[in-house]
């Protein structure tokens, strides 16, 4: 068995620190004092391996949103080649990938679905554009599939639908606690990602399919 480098287990150590720290306390708020002491290190590490903050930004989204992006590109490359594309197996296989992150407590997934959540509401245009960067390849394979799938929805009704999808799922990985806020709702639900996708992916799926209302037939 290949033993770890000690350089990998500092990097991991410190993106992990900094992932902790930037869900708590966001981005401008935490101070590299912060960030060293709880990952144990010293600045020079943290310079070695990243350079900057905006470096070490950049690579605890890539941790996260590479493999979730080739997971999805992966799943979607498989129902193109069996021929089982239709909207509903495009959501699951989009949306899988990320709702698996929720139930991952102990390996830092869920923290990371609440920190990606506040690329939503902090003002920093350098990092959306980042966060837009990595998911364009795979918005755009998508957008090509569901407009295989959905041949009488015009294209520019379809951009919209895909918006409202993609901000669905971006707040119900952001923001799973609100859903205690209404009465009925199991705590342990929350974190269940097969529970979570059988109802996003009928949600959603109603969302794709809705009828065109008259005047966006004639706008098409």
């Amino acid at each position: 068995m290949q033993a770890i480098k000690p350089e990998h287990v500092t990097r991991t150590r410190i993106l992990d620190a900094a992932e902790a720290l930037f869900m708590q306390h966001g981005f401008e708020g935490t101070s590299m004092r912060q960030l060293t002491s709880r990952a144990g290190v010293n600045l020079a590490a943290v310079n070695y391996h990243f350079g900057s903050k905006d470096a070490l930004i950049q690579a605890v989204f890539r941790r996260r949103l590479d493999p979730m992006n080739t997971a999805r590109i992966a799943e979607l490359a498989k129902l193109e080649a069996s021929g089982s594309l239709s909207p509903e197996t495009i959501i699951r296989a989009f949306v899988g990938p990320s709702l698996r992150l929720v139930e991952d407590a102990k390996g830092g997934g869920r923290n990371f679905t609440r920190l990606l959540g506040r690329t939503y509401t902090e003002p920093s245009k350098t990092l959306r554009a980042l966060i837009g960067q990595m998911y364009a390849p795979t918005m755009e394979r998508y957008k090509t599939a569901l407009e295989r799938a959905l041949p009488q929805i015009p294209k520019d009704e379809l951009v919209w639908r895909m918006h409202f999808m993609f901000g669905t799922l971006a707040y119900t990985l952001a923001a799973t606690d609100t859903v205690q806020l209404i009465a009925g709702c199991k705590p342990e639900d929350r974190y269940d990602a097969q529970l979570l996708e059988e109802r996003l992916t009928a949600f959603l799926l109603a969302g794709l399919l809705a009828p065109l209302k008259t005047s966006m037939r004639k706008a098409a």
